[in-house]
């Protein structure tokens, strides 16, 4: 990958990356193969680690993943830090890779971008293994950066869907959402979810997947017991979802074990629940993602580097082919 024997660091900001564009259906292969590795056990992905900063009124939150991609030979460290919920600006999340073949670094990148583009396929690969196989009907909760490609991802890995149902509070939010999925299925539209009480219950009632991917939820608290017999409820690391969800579902799966005792306590609630299978376990075809059609399946989503690894090197490459980027001797 790097043949110079000087250590320099490539960085490629946001504006960098902006325009640099990943298919739908090129992400989710690359996701997919991060977790097949992992579950193969050649990939390494240890537990985030994250801390609530003290001061309450800031509402701050920080966090660290570490972990190694083997497909790609690739070591990554991503950081992230929040300050506050209602200012995406305030939002600062970094991805460094290091090239285990050569020992050289290979880029310092924004992070955003990857997340945006990751989370969305782990959606969709949670729905095309755990959703029931004649799924019509989706129903989307939330339009922040993480959450806007979801539809497009969706539509990508389950074909099936005919109904596209969206929940937002932000009209910026809501816009990009529909920009993203009309840019790859320019034939598709999205019906938006009123935000009354009895619309937001009526459209989970209604939907073979429900998608909670809201920050700080501006809707009514989901519940597990509102999504129909074979339904599928995902959670995208969401306040959106009520306390104690997963004691209601007939089956939960997570993307990470150790990640949902860390981060997924308050959908328990104190309740003995033990997860029946995890996605790269079921990606794997160790577990099955469902083992009947009239199932509750509760999914609980959250990042994993493995996935972050190969999403950022995509974009590098496709970065630098187009010249972008800026080179450091940091270690001058």
């Amino acid at each position: 990958m790097i043949d110079s024997k000087t250590p320099k660091l490539r960085l490629l900001t946001r504006s960098d990356l902006e325009d640099i564009e990943l298919e739908p259906s090129l992400v989710i292969r690359a996701v997919e193969d991060g977790y097949l590795a992992f579950a193969e056990g050649s990939s390494q992905c240890p537990t985030k680690m994250m801390i609530d900063l003290p001061v309450e009124s800031r509402d701050s939150i920080a966090f660290s993943m570490l972990g190694f991609d083997a497909n790609r030979d690739l070591v990554g460290y991503k950081t992230s830090y929040r300050h506050g919920s209602d200012n995406p600006d305030k939002y600062y999340t970094t991805i460094s890779l290091y090239d285990d073949e050569s020992g050289m670094p290979y880029a310092l990148m924004d992070c955003q971008k990857v997340g945006a583009s990751r989370t969305p396929a782990t959606t969709a690969l949670i729905a095309r293994e755990c959703a029931r196989a004649d799924a019509k009907t989706v129903t989307v909760f939330g339009t922040g950066i993480q959450s806007v490609n979801t539809l497009s991802y969706l539509v990508t890995a389950v074909p099936s869907l005919e109904k596209l149902q969206l929940h937002g509070t932000h009209p910026g939010g809501l816009e990009k959402s529909r920009k993203s999925l009309n840019h790859w299925f320019p034939e598709r539209n999205i019906e938006l979810v009123e935000r009354d009480d009895a619309s937001v219950m009526k459209a989970v009632q209604s939907s073979d997947i429900t998608v909670v991917a809201s920050g700080r939820a501006w809707h009514p608290s989901i519940q597990t017991e509102w999504i129909p017999e074979g339904g599928l409820l995902i959670s995208v690391a969401s306040k959106g979802i009520a306390d104690g969800a997963v004691a209601a579902a007939d089956r939960v799966i997570a993307t990470s074990a150790g990640q949902f005792e860390l981060v997924g306590q308050r959908l328990l609630q104190g309740k003995e629940v033990e997860l029946d299978a995890t996605l790269p376990d079921i990606l794997a075809r160790k577990a099955p993602g469902r083992t009947n059609e009239t199932d509750r399946v509760f999914a609980f989503s959250t990042g994993m580097i493995i996935t972050d690894i190969p999403v950022a090197q995509e974009l590098a490459v496709r970065a630098f082919s187009a010249g972008r980027g800026t080179e450091v001797s940091l270690w001058s």
